[in-house]
């Protein structure tokens, strides 16, 4: 029971911060961490087939699939907040309020009077047992729950499919359709420097430093800037005041110029500008 209660709050937490994250990414962290409680408490109970199932098919599997289906489709979009159903909310608190207390109560009681009959239930093995189970009186109910399972597979894809409308582009079409837009209003047709080219740091959301020293925000994933996650790239005060030495030092490269910074930390005291000068 000891590792009951250290679990159990480790849990509750978990999935009450799944609920109330805003980022997707986040809450299938936190869907992880409940689910891999759940399967220390399903060792606990010494169940280890569920404790398995739960560790390599719900976790290993399920989790990682709604992870990849959440980096294929972006966080660019945001869901309507308009009820399609109304009074939805109100029935979705009052059930989980009554979910809420099934579990408690059922906790409460398993803790009073602990459970009887698993020796017997598991006799000759936990898995074994469950094996015979499944396989002598809810043989049919297993190949039943299969048949829909495949039938529901079947139906998705048929619901997700789509007809092509239109002849795929090539790369002729691709390549004329850059040089238009480079016609039209000046876009570049070549590809763009990839994040952190000539930047502070070369990371994924710091956008790439132009040949004028300005930033190149297209360089960066749109889902970071719609995240509002894409950092400042551009050189630190220490960075400049070494060009601005080496500028003078050097009378060549004081005629040629050196990039201008762009904006800096504003935590830089009066030392730093005594430096400067």
């Amino acid at each position: 029971m000891t590792a009951f209660w250290l679990l159990a709050p480790i849990v509750v937490v978990a999935a009450v911060g799944m609920v109330v994250a805003r980022k997707a990414v986040h809450s299938a962290l936190m869907l992880a961490v409940v689910m891999i409680g759940l399967a220390m408490m399903y060792a606990m109970q010494d169940a280890p087939f569920l404790f398995a199932v739960q560790i390599i098919v719900y976790t290993g599997a399920i989790m990682m699939l709604f992870l990849f289906v959440l980096m294929l489709v972006g966080v660019d979009k945001t869901d309507s907040l308009v009820e399609t159903l109304k009074g939805q909310r109100l029935v979705a608190i009052l059930l989980a309020v009554l979910f809420g207390v099934v579990a408690v109560v059922v906790v409460a009681q398993t803790a009073v009077a602990p459970a009887v009959g698993l020796d017997a239930a598991n006799e000759g093995g936990n898995v074994q047992a469950i094996a015979d189970l499944l396989f002598s009186p809810y043989v049919f109910a297993l190949e039943a729950t299969a048949a829909l399972l495949i039938t529901a597979v079947l139906g998705a894809m048929v619901l997700a499919h789509r007809e092509r409308l239109e002849p795929k582009r090539t790369q002729k079409d691709l390549a004329l359709e850059r040089m238009q837009r480079y016609a039209d209003d000046g876009t570049h047709p070549g590809n763009l420097p990839t994040p952190g080219v000539f930047a502070r740091h070369n990371a994924v959301d710091v956008p790439a430093l132009l040949p004028d020293g300005s930033a190149a925000p297209e360089s960066t994933s749109k889902v970071l800037r719609d995240r509002g996650a894409v950092r400042d790239g551009v050189f630190d005060r220490d960075v400049a005041l070494t060009l601005r030495r080496l500028a003078s030092d050097d009378p060549v490269g004081g005629e040629r110029g050196v990039i201008e910074p762009g904006p800096t930390d504003s935590s830089a005291g009066p030392e730093r500008e005594e430096d400067e000068r």
